[in-house]
């Protein structure tokens, strides 16, 4: 069919641009758009996600587009949706995740306007709420700008660095109607920019730099945001005898590698006489350690030792939100994309080892496997140790969870129990998680998990959330949509009833000041009720266990959970009393 309407214009774009599915909470503003998805596009790519808040929405956006690296649109109702959405896509702006942000507002010409509900929803740009942290914004003015609007917000959005764009659809101009034929342009005529390779003279310097090293290491924060680079880091690793750091943003190594050093960040770094960082979003951060009662950071890297960096973080620095952390001194310091610069590094450290080598690589091998071993067998311990306490300990939880799933095709979709999944677990696929959440705010990971779990549906794989207590309070009807939507999900509460971070503080605080610690509790913990996360979940169409206290009903209840996700193709949620950590 041939559009008729403004919005029709925009389902056919949303289609043309491979958009599977826009998350929404409905609106008035973009009512011409939900009705011609639903009716014009026949509810089918994209297919209308129905969330019950706007954050949840974006955050559904955030989680798809991780697990499978293209976006998906979320649309947000004019001002008030997109205030409740500023949250999710300041999120994901941190999280270098492209979504594609679709806003609606009231008639810009004023005598279209309805009395009162027009003019409260309408702003003059709606988008400055959100640019400062959105790669681009756009409100386009006629129905012949809107091809061009999408193609350049997509565009932007999926180019390195990724990161969400938002897009504002004036209402009068979704329902205009459109006379004659309307063909789109090809949008292969404006394909995405490719990425920038890395400058060879500071490629050849590094790969100098790191064949001639002692003592090296490689940090990998959101290297492995192309899974496909993975295998070269490990190639790289393997060549040089290379300790690998996981700093955990993306999959970037697997931690069954015999040189998979995660755990052992500090030792190294203080050690190392070169350091090597791909794509690290705050490398300051990941080099030094911060004193959490004085707030006072020192740095870990040894007066003589050398920094190196590849990645694009400084295309990212806005002056609003300065996120990517205080200026890190470095020796070398390259701007590319990591996926095109690292085989290229792998290519001249061949050349230079070809020259002449100056280290015993299989020595460091082996040093280096035995300290990886000595790890994982430390950590095996303590969670047999902690099989017994109470509150239920995190490693023991891991372990349970682990042998729960460990025979079936599993997804992280959100969180891993402050590590220890991955300290305990098998994680040998970049499928297998999506990323740690490092951007500081409560509410997100719950849809972040629904819409991972979404971009899994239709396959055989087991999904998992682990889901802190005071993060799930923020947005817990989450779960619905995921029930709606038949999005089969594990999700198992990390529940220590307390926001236990802040508490935490409260108690560092309190001691630094020789004051009572008695009081910790008063304006943190989340006990007096304790909440009922299981017949909550139950509200909205979960199957729901707990809450689970003893260490020996854990893996009966996680078990029967998991019998119900994988035979029903359904959403359970393991309510499960933990350490307060």
């Amino acid at each position: 069919m041939s559009p008729k309407y403004g919005s029709d214009l925009v389902a056919d774009l949303l289609k043309k641009l491979d958009i599977d599915y826009l998350a929404v909470n409905p609106g008035s503003s973009f009512r011409g758009l939900h009705e011609s998805v639903v009716n014009y596009g026949g509810n089918k790519h994209p297919e209308v996600i129905l969330c019950c808040h706007e954050e949840v929405a974006v955050s559904v956006a955030h989680g798809y587009a991780k697990a499978v690296g293209r976006p998906i649109a979320a649309g947000v109702h004019n001002i008030v949706g997109l205030l409740h959405a500023t949250m999710a896509i300041y999120q994901a702006w941190l999280d270098q995740t492209p979504i594609l942000v679709l806003g609606g507002t009231g008639p810009m010409a004023v005598e279209k306007r309805r009395p009162w509900i027009d003019w409260i929803h309408t702003a003059l740009v709606q988008g400055m709420a959100v640019r400062d942290y959105v790669k681009w914004d756009d409100q386009p003015a006629s129905v012949g700008s809107l091809a061009e609007s999408f193609y350049r917000a997509y565009r932007t959005a999926v180019s390195e660095p990724k990161g969400p764009v938002y897009v504002c659809l004036d209402s009068a101009l979704q329902e205009e109607g459109i006379d004659g034929d309307y063909s789109l342009p090809d949008f292969d005529r404006y394909p995405v920019s490719s990425s920038p390779q890395a400058d060879p003279a500071a490629l050849r310097k590094a790969a100098s730099l790191l064949v001639e090293a002692q003592r090296p290491v490689v940090m990998a924060d959101y290297f492995g945001k192309n899974p496909d680079a993975v295998p070269s880091l490990i190639e790289l690793a393997e060549l040089l005898a290379l300790p690998v750091i996981d700093a955990g943003s993306r999959f970037n190594f697997p931690n069954t590698h015999p040189l998979d050093l995660t755990g052992a960040e500090n030792e190294l770094i203080k050690e190392a006489d070169v350091i090597l960082g791909l794509d690290m979003n705050d490398f300051y951060h990941a080099l030094t350690r911060t004193d959490r009662t004085t707030r006072l950071p020192r740095s870990l890297v040894a007066e003589n030792g050398t920094v190196i960096h590849v990645g694009l973080q400084e295309l990212r620095l806005r002056s609003w939100s300065q996120h990517i952390g205080r200026l890190q001194p470095m020796d070398v310091s390259i701007m590319a994309d990591t996926s095109l610069a690292l085989p290229s590094l792998v290519t001249l450290c061949r050349e230079e080892i070809a020259n002449g080598d100056p280290v015993d690589r299989k020595r460091r091998f082996a040093m280096f496997k035995e300290r990886h071993e000595e790890l994982r067998n430390q950590w095996q311990h303590t969670a047999s140790r902690k099989s017994k306490d109470k509150p239920i300990a995190l490693p023991y939880l891991a372990a349970e969870l682990g042998e729960v799933v460990k025979h079936h095709d599993w997804v992280l979709v959100n969180r891993n129990l402050l590590g220890w999944t991955r300290r305990l677990w098998d994680w040998t696929s970049p499928h297998q998680w999506t990323g740690e959440e490092r951007t500081g705010g409560l509410g997100h990971a719950v849809g972040h998990a629904v819409g991972a779990a979404l971009a899994h549906r239709g396959t055989d794989r087991l999904c998992i959330s682990i889901q802190p207590d005071g993060d799930f309070l923020f947005t817990p009807s989450a779960l619905w949509t995921a029930a709606h939507h038949r999005i089969p999900l594990l999700v198992v509460m990390f529940n220590n009833r307390s926001y236990y971070n802040s508490e935490n503080h409260q108690r560092l605080l309190s001691q630094a000041r020789e004051r009572s610690t008695d009081t910790i509790g008063i304006g943190t913990r989340i006990d007096d009720p304790p909440v009922d996360f299981a017949t909550l979940a139950r509200s909205f169409g979960f199957h729901g266990e707990g809450p689970i206290e003893e260490p020996e009903e854990l893996r009966p209840a996680l078990e029967r959970a998991v019998k119900h996700v994988k035979e029903y193709k359904g959403c359970a949620l393991v309510d499960v009393i933990t350490e307060p950590r």
